[in-house]
């Protein structure tokens, strides 16, 4: 006989999955911008592998419009 499927389990799974996926997305960003503050107080040219914001409007911290 199969087990009666739990729908609040399985939602509860998807929500912790999409959370998981979004801390990790977060902190990727976070140790974008900490990579770039490091490089910009150290005096290096920033990385040309596009990780660097390409408005000026966005490294001083401005929220876009």
């Amino acid at each position: 006989m199969a087990f009666k499927p739990n729908y609040n389990q399985q939602r509860a799974e998807r929500t912790r999955a999409k959370q998981a996926k979004q801390d990790a997305k977060r902190r990727e960003k976070e140790e974008a911008v900490a990579r770039r503050k490091t490089a910009q107080d150290a005096g290096e040219p920033e990385p040309p592998d596009g990780t660097a914001p390409a408005d000026p409007a966005d490294e001083q911290g401005r929220p876009e419009g």
